[in-house]
């Protein structure tokens, strides 16, 4: 699963190493526009529907957390 998120991500914003440890929303790398594109890009992958509820920074800031939120909708 961390791969295909890594690959979603680089495909997103290709300027960023997302494999770094680093919180994703604070450093920059993905904006609310962005996290739009990968909710959309997640449940195409994954064949989940994230709940409007988890579509907040918090959720999106590191593979760590986007894992979470997948595991979290997956029904």
């Amino acid at each position: 699963m961390n791969e295909k998120i890594i690959e979603i991500l680089t495909e997103l914003r290709p300027e960023f190493d997302f494999t770094e440890n680093v919180d994703f929303i604070e450093e920059g790398m993905l904006d609310s526009f962005d996290i739009v594109s990968l909710v959309d890009e997640i449940e195409t992958s994954f064949g989940v529907a994230i709940s409007g509820a988890d579509v907040i920074p918090e959720n999106f800031c590191s593979i760590e957390a986007i894992c979470n939120t997948i595991k979290r909708n997956q029904k």
